[in-house]
C-alpha cells in the first residue's frame, strides 16, 4: 500500500491479535506513526486474552489516554487470571463506570467463589441506579452456574422478579441452567414451565439438568414433551438423552435413541455421541459390545473414548479387556488420569507388579495426578478443600473434626457382621 491510514494499521494489528500473533502485532504497533485509542485497546485486549497480564499492565500504564474500554479490558483480564485484588483496585480507580465493568467484576467474584463480595457489589450497583440488561443478567447467572453459587443466583432472580424485568428466552434459559447446575432442579423446572416461549436450547438445558443429577426418567419425559410440542431434537439433545440413560442405567432406551438419531432425525452421530454410548454400555457391564462399537466407529477413537472404556474395565474388574484396550490405545503421557486409572485396574485385579510398573512410569515421565477438590457454600461463601490442604484459616478445627470422625468410625461395627470392626485409614480433606 502506498498510503496507509489509521484504519489500515488497526485492521492489520487487529487481525494479528485475533490469530494470536502478538509479537507481530506489537511490532506493527510500535512502527505505527499515529495511534488511536482503538489501536491501544486492540493490543491491550490481545495481551489480556493471551493471559499476559504483566505486558498488558505495562501497556495500560503507558497509554496517553484511557477510556471505559481500556479500564474494563484490564479489569476483565485480572478477573480471568484470578487476581481479584488487582481487579478490584483497578475497578475502584475507574473514573467513570458503566454497567459493563460492574458486570465484569461481579461475575469475576462469583466465578472465584467470593459470593459475599459479589452480593455486596451487586447491591451497590443497584443503589447507584444501574438497571439490569440481558448481558448483565446472563453473565452473572453463567458465573453462578460455573461456580455453583446458588445464593448469588437467587439474588439475581429476586431482582428480576422485583423489578419486573422482561426476560428474553436467552435469560430464562440461563436461569434454568443456573438452577440446574446448582442442584436446585425444582426451581429450574418451575422457571422452565413458566416460560411463555421456548427454543431448542430451553429443552436441552432442562433435559441436561435432569441428566447430570441422575434423574434419567425425568430427562426422558422432557425429551418426550419436547417432541410432542413440535420441537425437533438436535445433536446436543441426544448427548443429554444418552447421558441421562447412561447415568440412570437405561441401557436399552439409550441404544434405541442412538440408532434413532440418524434414522428418524437425520442427525449423524458424532464422536461425543459414541463416547456417551460407550459409557452407557460400559456402565451396564456390556464391555464386549462397547469394545466392538469402538472398533466400528467411522472415525479414529480419541483419548476420551479409550479412557471411557478403560474406566468401564476398572469398574467391572475386566483386566483382560483392559489389556486389549491398551494394545490399541497408546497411553497419553500427559494425562495423569490415564496412569491412575490403569494402576487402579491392576490393583483391583491384585496385580501389584502392574501397579508398581505404572507408578514407575509416572515418576519417569514426571506426571503427577492433581488432587481433587471439594467445595461447599456456607453463609454465602464458597470454601474449597483438597487433600492435605492447610490454606483454610480454620484448618485446625476442620482437621480436629475429621480426626474425631475417624475415631468414631473406627468404633462402628459393620451392620452385616457386628463382630468385625470397620478398619478406617487416615482421613484427609
Amino acid at each position: 500500500m502506498e498510503h496507509r491510514d489509521v484504519v489500515s494499521w488497526n485492521s492489520m494489528i487487529g487481525g494479528l491479535t485475533k490469530v494470536g500473533e502478538l509479537r507481530e502485532a506489537r511490532k506493527l504497533f510500535d512502527e505505527m506513526p499515529e495511534k488511536s485509542i482503538i489501536t491501544w485497546n486492540t493490543v491491550l485486549n490481545g495481551y489480556v486474552k493471551a493471559g499476559e497480564m504483566e505486558e498488558a499492565f505495562q501497556l495500560f500504564e503507558s497509554m496517553p489516554q484511557r477510556n471505559i474500554v481500556s479500564w474494563s479490558t484490564l479489569v476483565m483480564g485480572y478477573s480471568k487470571a484470578g487476581d481479584m485484588d488487582m481487579a478490584r483496585v483497578l475497578f475502584d480507580e475507574m473514573p467513570v463506570k458503566t454497567l459493563v465493568p460492574w458486570t465484569i467484576i461481579i461475575s469475576g467474584y462469583v466465578e472465584k467463589g467470593f459470593t459475599k463480595e459479589a452480593i455486596e457489589l451487586y447491591d451497590r450497583m443497584e443503589r447507584n441506579g444501574f438497571k439490569l440488561d440481558d448481558g448483565t443478567v446472563i453473565s452473572i447467572l453463567a458465573a453462578c452456574a460455573e461456580s455453583g453459587s446458588l445464593a448469588m443466583g437467587l439474588k439475581v432472580h429476586d431482582s428480576i422478579e422485583r423489578l419486573k424485568f422482561r426476560c428474553s428466552v436467552a435469560v430464562c434459559n440461563t436461569l434454568v441452567n443456573m438452577y440446574a447446575k446448582c442442584g436446585s432442579l425444582d426451581k429450574a423446572l418451575s422457571v422452565f414451565n413458566g416460560m411463555s416461549k421456548r427454543d431448542v436450547v430451553s429443552w436441552n438445558v432442562m433435559l441436561q439438568g435432569f441428566a447430570m443429577h441422575g434423574h434419567g426418567r425425568e430427562a426422558l419425559c422432557v425429551f418426550e414433551r419436547m417432541k410432542k410440542e413440535g420441537f425437533k431434537p438436535d445433536r446436543v439433545t441426544f448427548i443429554g438423552v444418552l447421558c441421562a440413560c447412561s447415568h440412570a442405567g437405561f441401557i436399552d432406551e439409550g441404544i434405541q435413541c442412538f440408532y434413532a438419531m440418524e434414522k428418524d432425525y437425520g442427525i449423524v452421530p458424532e464422536i461425543e455421541h459414541y463416547g456417551c454410548m460407550i459409557d452407557l454400555l460400559g456402565r451396564g457391564e456390556r464391555l464386549k459390545e462397547a469394545f466392538m462399537l469402538v472398533n466400528t466407529m467411522p472415525f479414529e477413537p480419541n483419548a476420551v473414548i479409550w479412557g471411557t472404556l478403560l474406566g468401564a474395565c476398572r469398574l467391572h474388574g475386566a483386566t483382560e479387556l483392559a489389556e486389549k484396550v491398551l494394545d490399541h490405545f497408546k497411553l497419553d503421557r500427559t494425562d495423569p488420569g490415564n496412569y491412575s486409572m490403569l494402576a487402579n485396574i491392576f490393583a483391583a485385579a491384585g496385580d501389584w507388579d502392574g501397579v508398581a510398573t505404572v507408578r514407575l512410569q509416572m515418576k519417569s515421565v514426571g506426571v503427577q495426578k492433581p488432587s481433587g477438590a471439594s467445595s461447599v457454600e456456607i453463609d454465602n461463601e464458597v470454601h474449597e478443600f483438597t487433600v492435605f490442604d492447610r490454606s483454610h484459616p480454620n484448618f485446625d478445627s476442620i482437621y480436629g473434626m475429621v480426626h474425631r470422625l475417624a475415631q468414631d468410625l473406627k468404633r462402628v461395627s459393620h451392620p452385616k457382621d457386628a463382630t468385625l470392626p470397620v478398619e478406617v485409614g487416615e482421613l484427609v480433606i
